[in-house]
Parts: C-alpha cells; sequence; structure tokens
C-alpha cells in the first residue's frame, strides 16, 4: 500500500511538473519532503530527458472520438499509427452530451486535446460559451481554410471565428427501396414534390408490396428542419431558433402527420441506443424491408440496405420539396473541436489534417467495407475536383447526387439552444401528430412557449 501511494504521489508530481504547474526545485523538494529521496529524484530526471517524446506538455496526443465515428469508419486507426504514441481515446459522451467535458473545462482541465464528433449546430455554441474550447485559426494551415467548401466554412464559423474543423458531411435527402416500388408498379426514379411522395406511399401499402409507404426520423433536426427548408430556409427567427409558428414550419409538421398515414405505427419512439438518437424505429424498418419510401441523412439508407437480400435495390434521391417550394434541405458536418485547455494543439492540427485527407478514410466511407458504408462526404473542394478529373474506379455515383444537394442545402442555425430547441418541443408538436391537439399552429405555438420558458430557466 506503502509503495502504491508513492507511485501516485510521484505521477501527481510529475504532472504538475510536466504541465508547469510547479518548477523542477519544487518538485524536488515535494519528493523528498515526501521520503521518496534520491530515487524519485532519480525517476523525474529520468522523465525530464524522455519528456520531448510524449509532447511540448508532458503528455502525448489525446484525441477523443464519439463511440460511432469509430464504429462507421474502420480505417482511423491506420491515422493514428501515422503518429508514433497517440493516446487514442472514445469520448465519455452519449445522446449528444457534452457534460464531462464542461466539468473539466470549469477547473480549467482537459483529459483531451481534440474532439472529434461535434457537430454545430449540436453543441458548439454551448462549448464556447462554457470556455470548453477555442477557435482553430491559429493552428489550421490557410490552405486548408481556404479549401473547404464556403458553406460548411461558414457552418463552423461564429463572429468570424473557426470553432469547428469539419470531418463528415450529411445531407438530408430521399431513398427507396426499388423491390418494392417496382412490386407496386411506381416508376423507378424519386417523387420530385411531397404530393407525388404521399401518392407513392399510398400505393405501396395499398398494393401490397410492402408493410409501409413511407417513414421518417422523428427527431425534429432530422425531419421538421429539412421538411420546411423544402418549402423554405428562410426559417429562422432573428436571434437564431428555428421558426416552429412559421407557415413553412407548419406545413412541415402538417406533412410529417399525411406521412404517419402509411408509416409504421412506432415513428415516434426513441432509438435503442446512444440516448435514444440512434437506432430508431425507421432504421429499423427500412432494414427490415417492410418500408417502400424513406427520409433521412445518406449514410441511413446506404448503412440500412446492407441489411438487405439484394442491397443493390436501394436508391437515393434529393428531399422532394412541396409545390412552389424552394426545394433546399438541411446538411450538416460532424468533425473537430480543439479543447481550450488542452496541450499539443499544434499537432492536434496535424492530426486533424492528416484525419480528413486520408484517402483511405473516403474510400472506406463511400465504397465500403466488410463492417458497412456510411457514405459520409469529405469537406473539401480539393478532393471533388480531384474526382472529377480522375475519377476513382470505386466512387460511386450517389457521391455526385449528394454533392450536388448541397448547393441547395442550408445548416441550422448555431445557437446554443439550436440542438435542444428540438428536443425540447417534440413532445409538445407530437400532441398534434397523435391527434392530442387538432390545430397545428397552437401545437408550434406551445413549442415556443417551452423553449422560452427552458432558456429563461438558463
Amino acid at each position: 500500500m506503502r509503495k502504491e501511494q508513492e507511485i501516485v504521489f510521484q505521477n501527481e508530481n510529475r504532472e504538475q511538473l510536466l504541465e508547469g504547474k510547479i518548477d523542477r526545485r519544487e518538485f524536488m523538494s515535494k519528493t523528498l519532503t515526501a521520503g521518496l529521496g534520491l530515487a524519485g529524484v532519480g525517476v523525474a530526471a529520468n522523465f525530464g530527458s524522455n519528456s520531448a517524446q510524449a509532447g511540448s506538455h508532458g503528455r502525448p496526443l489525446t484525441p477523443t472520438f464519439y463511440q460511432w465515428i469509430e464504429d462507421l469508419h474502420p480505417s482511423i486507426p491506420k491515422v493514428n499509427s501515422k503518429f508514433p504514441g497517440v493516446n487514442y481515446q472514445i469520448a465519455p459522451v452519449e445522446g449528444f452530451g457534452i457534460e464531462r467535458f464542461v466539468a473539466e473545462a470549469k477547473k480549467r482541465e482537459s483529459t483531451w486535446d481534440v474532439y472529434v464528433g461535434q457537430t454545430p449546430f449540436v453543441e458548439m455554441t454551448a462549448m464556447i460559451e462554457a470556455d470548453v474550447i477555442e477557435p482553430w485559426d491559429n493552428y489550421i494551415p490557410k490552405d486548408v481554410l481556404d479549401d473547404m467548401i464556403p458553406s460548411i466554412r461558414d457552418e463552423c464559423t461564429i463572429n468570424g471565428k473557426l470553432y469547428g474543423w469539419p470531418f463528415l458531411l450529411d445531407v438530408v435527402g430521399s431513398s427507396y427501396h426499388s423491390g418494392i416500388t417496382s412490386k407496386a408498379g411506381l416508376p423507378d426514379d424519386s417523387p420530385s414534390t411531397w404530393g407525388e411522395y404521399l401518392a407513392r406511399s399510398q400505393q405501396v401499402v395499398d398494393s401490397g408490396a410492402a408493410q409501409f409507404g413511407a417513414t421518417f426520423d422523428a427527431r425534429g433536426w432530422r425531419s421538421l428542419a429539412p421538411f420546411t427548408h423544402s418549402l423554405s430556409s428562410d426559417c429562422y427567427t432573428s436571434e437564431g431558433l428555428f421558426d416552429f409558428t412559421g407557415d413553412a414550419a407548419i406545413e412541415a409538421l402538417m406533412l410529417m402527420k399525411n406521412i404517419m398515414r402509411d408509416s409504421n405505427p412506432d415513428i415516434l419512439l426513441a432509438g435503442t441506443s446512444d440516448g435514444g438518437m440512434n437506432g430508431t424505429p425507421d432504421e429499423v424498418a427500412f432494414a427490415a424491408q417492410r418500408v417502400g419510401y424513406y427520409t433521412k441523412y445518406q449514410n441511413a439508407p446506404l448503412r440500412m440496405a446492407q441489411y438487405w437480400d439484394n442491397p443493390d435495390q436501394l436508391r437515393l434521391g434529393p428531399l422532394p420539396k412541396f409545390a412552389g417550394g424552394e426545394g433546399s434541405t438541411v446538411f450538416w458536418t460532424t468533425g473537430a473541436a480543439l479543447f481550450k485547455h488542452g496541450k499539443n494543439k499544434e499537432k492536434a492540427a496535424e492530426y486533424v489534417k492528416a484525419l480528413t485527407y486520408d484517402m483511405q478514410i473516403w474510400k472506406d466511407s463511400l465504397a465500403g467495407t466488410s463492417t458497412g458504408q456510411p457514405g459520409q462526404l469529405p469537406p473539401y473542394k480539393s478532393i471533388y475536383s480531384n474526382w472529377a478529373s480522375n475519377k476513382p474506379g470505386w466512387l460511386p455515383d450517389f457521391v455526385g447526387l449528394v454533392r450536388g444537394q448541397l448547393d441547395q442545402a442550408k445548416c441550422i442555425d448555431n445557437h446554443l439552444f439550436g440542438l435542444q430547441q428540438f428536443i425540447i418541443g417534440q413532445s409538445v408538436w407530437e400532441t398534434y401528430l397523435k391527434g392530442e391537439e387538432k390545430n397545428p399552429r397552437v401545437a408550434m405555438q406551445n413549442v415556443v412557449d417551452a423553449v422560452h420558458a427552458e432558456m429563461k430557466r438558463g
């Protein structure tokens, strides 16, 4: 027990020394006072001589990743191998929670250097206001900054500072099971309007081709927001919140109810993983080949189709639009945040650049591996330019479709309640979807009231 206590004490002292919290003289004094003697000082001397191997701040580069990113992108360890001694970790987050990051920031500490898993509208503003992260501007190379697709760069920027280094691009679109739609006597193309979408959904059910006609993810940023954008992306208030009571949002809510007429009855339930955010009923229904049409970001149908008898029957298309509507949709990137109280910031920038430009990562994502086909796209102009001039044989056709949709898509505005407004509001607007509230405008006004009440609570 005495030996274990000595090791703990000595390690704490070493960490304080290497982080500059105490100087060498204070370290030696503490060591001798604790009775560790010259042996402890000798260990410290050895530590000092090897400290460069651990990085300029006495510890190795320590990135932390949201678990699902590792699950969907198996080549990440190959990137890690280019950084000897990297201390790769899985982030202590679930359901987009950042509590651990905030708790450490309050003590002006961070166990990690960079977090790969940040989505701008979800938690970026919250992490800025909690003093968790700092901008990349002092560390990101200018050529990388200039290479970002402009709309993606704007998504990751607040007050002129880049707080997110984008990595994985998702765009909400539509998809369908061509085996089911063919059996229903429907054409092998994507419906262009919501009216056509609803008619085809009903025909799937009426023909008996599948149990359900269409489905969607009930979380608002995956359905209500993109459906609203398809009519008008001018749907945010002056303070940056989603305009739940605007005409476009009301139309989107009524559309959701109309789709539910032919959808899986468990559509409004939470998911089975990641705090209810993933493993959602829509994914289960589409994977089980029980539904014809599907709206969600492209990586969902690609992942679910791997469970089909014939995955080649998957078709992707743009999100339908309302007649006379704008035809926009929602996009977001998942990327890297730089911890303000982390270490090795220059090395963190080297790491994220290597990660986001790694061609094996993109081949695995787009062409798929034995573990799946996430289909998430890169954020850089140069990669698409290179593919246009010299198309790899493995590059699937859907890449051009999804990349083209980005030009019409808009990100959800950054706000402290960018994600929470949808989480707070979901159970409220669902009173209309369930028939408990007959008037969609009343339901949506109740959403606004609930969000503002939560904001006042701080």
